[in-house]
């Protein structure tokens, strides 16, 4: 291989063919100048066929682009930005990253040491800035032409070999702020004389997988299915028979005892009172009453350990904690039996009471639509607030091995980078039959930079559909929507935007189509128009809080 003309483009080859080599296949890039030869090392990657690169305006888009990504392919993603805030824009992205166990490679570019302080232009200091967020960071000074140049090469390579294999082993991202001087353009010489080859990356042991402890299935159990639980939450739960709460982004719910209406349910206490033992997978985080169910004090509460070796104890009240569960016996079969009964009662309840509604078109009604959507080896993305609450109680049981996926940013929960996450997420599943996404209007706006895609990007086959209420209805459900603070609510919580939806896809080439009730969303659903597209689905948000006390009013 031709050596690079400057020490610059030879660190930046030299990251950029490490990353690949370490397994990354996506590569999302933020232009800028002080990473111009980062970008220029990325976009000769993509030329020769090793990584797909993603170009975008925004660098919080680019960080959550990236965290879908590698949500959906497994493999770690590499995102490149210049210094100054363009760094500081991937803070919530990192956190989000953080706290779902997703392997980020930060690759920024930075402005050499010296000028730190000085007040240089958009210097600052880079290396510390994700403090905890982040597992592993490295600051790497400038390349030196003539000085030891294979030794540096050989630096440069461990650095990200090493920081990938945390990201990867310890599940989160990690940081290498590489310092560059110029010339920064692969057109100008600074007397660099050596390559950038370099052998197979070392090999590494795969990760151990704790034996399984035994539980005694005798013990009236329930099993809470978090986000990112996994398909041994729902095995445990099928070989015990114990009823099995799981959330929609657990990847647990399916099968025959997944409890639809499981949170409604917990406000029963004839079957609330009867729990002696809560199994704890995952990170749920949807709901009051399963976090009161895991904070219980006069129950035992254990908890599965995810990959990441954390779990969940809201309550500071777990046990027990396991890598991996079996179970001695199995439970009495009336303890499922009252569970799975009581669920078809109030869902039957729950169906008939958003259906006669007095509303042209229910948020509920909008989630169950597009749960129905989704095929066997599809893709649902679900937003934060009320819609994947919503999803929560509307879902269908679906069938164990049709491989649908449902996928959240449940990390922190936030709005954050919601369009952007979703789209990630679709272009890094390609497999998909199908990629849905079911998001609020608030959160939609808030991350509407994810839909500025250039002509010349890959854009993904993904439905958009936006539960537009002109607001932020999940206030309406928590105390402030009380009728104490009737006065102030629209100012503080509501957030009422009157944003024109479709005008703002028209804007950015994104087609855009409104419906008003749940035919009209169902004929949306069943004829897309192909690639990336916006279904405006409009409901009522004054409602809210009278729907939603009538659902809970059901047990």
């Amino acid at each position: 291989m031709t050596p690079p003309p400057n020490a610059a483009t030879a660190a930046a080859r030299t990251v950029v063919d490490e990353l690949v080599r370490c397994g990354a296949r996506h590569l999302v890039l933020s232009p800028g100048s002080r990473s111009a030869p980062l970008a220029f090392a990325a976009y000769d990657a993509a030329a020769a066929g090793r990584v797909e690169l993603h170009t975008r305006l925004d660098e919080r888009t680019a960080g959550f682009l990236a965290l879908g990504l590698a949500r959906t392919s497994r493999r770690p993603v590499g995102v490149v930005t210049t210094s100054g805030t363009a760094v500081a824009n991937l803070h919530p992205a990192v956190l989000e990253a953080s706290h779902s166990g997703l392997p980020l490679v930060l690759l920024t570019a930075d402005r050499p040491a010296h000028l730190r302080g000085t007040g240089a232009n958009q210097t600052t200091w880079q290396p510390g800035m994700f403090g905890r967020a982040v597992l592993d960071e490295a600051d790497v000074v400038p390349g030196s032409p003539g000085d030891r140049e294979d030794e540096q090469v050989r630096a440069w390579r461990a650095h990200l070999f090493r920081l990938v294999e945390v990201a990867t082993t310890g599940h989160g991202p990690v940081h290498l702020n590489l310092q560059l001087d110029g010339p920064l353009t692969p057109d100008a010489g600074d007397g660099w004389s050596t390559g950038i080859d370099a052998a197979d990356p070392p090999a590494t042991d795969d990760e151990p997988r704790p034996s399984p402890e035994p539980l005694d299935a005798t013990v009236r159990t329930v099993v809470v299915a978090g986000d990112d639980a996994g398909p041994p939450a729902r095995v445990l739960a099928e070989q015990a028979g114990w009823p099995l709460l799981a959330e929609p982004s657990s990847g647990s719910r399916t099968g025959d005892h997944a409890i639809r209406t499981g949170r409604l349910l917990l406000a029963d206490p004839a079957l609330a009172g009867g729990i002696d033992r809560v199994v704890v997978a995952g990170h749920p985080t949807l709901s009051r009453p399963v976090t009161r169910l895991v904070s219980r004090t006069d129950v035992e509460v254990v908890a599965l350990a995810d990959r990441h070796g954390r779990w969940t104890d809201p309550g500071h009240v777990v046990s027990r904690v396991i890598g991996a569960a079996t179970v001695d016996g199995r439970c009495d079969k009336k303890w499922l039996a009252d569970w799975k009964g009581r669920d078809a009662e109030v869902s039957r309840r729950l169906d008939e009471l958003v259906d006669g509604w007095d509303a042209d078109l229910v948020p509920h009604q909008v989630a169950r639509e597009v749960a129905t959507a989704l095929p066997p080896g599809g893709l649902l993305f679900v937003g934060s607030s009320n819609p994947v609450r919503d999803l929560d109680l509307m879902v269908p049981r679906y069938d164990v091995g049709a491989r649908r996926m449902v996928v959240a940013n449940r990390g922190l929960a936030g709005i954050d980078g919601t369009l952007s996450s979703a789209i990630g997420c679709a272009l890094g599943r390609p497999r998909s039959t199908r990629a849905l996404a079911l998001l609020g209007d608030v959160t939609f706006l808030h991350d509407l930079t994810g839909l500025a895609i250039g002509p010349v990007e890959a854009r993904p086959d993904l439905t958009v559909v936006v539960v537009n209420d002109d607001g932020g209805s999940i206030f309406a459900l928590l105390e402030q929507g009380a009728e104490t603070h009737a006065a102030s609510f629209e100012r503080l919580f509501a957030t009422p935007h009157g944003a024109d939806l479709g005008a703002l896809c028209a804007g950015l080439g994104v087609h855009h189509r409104q419906v008003r009730d749940p035919a009209g969303l169902r004929d949306a659903l069943a004829t897309p128009a192909g690639g990336l597209e916006v279904v405006e689905a409009v409901v009522r948000r004054d409602d809210r809080r009278a729907l939603d006390a009538a659902i809970r009013a059901l047990v």
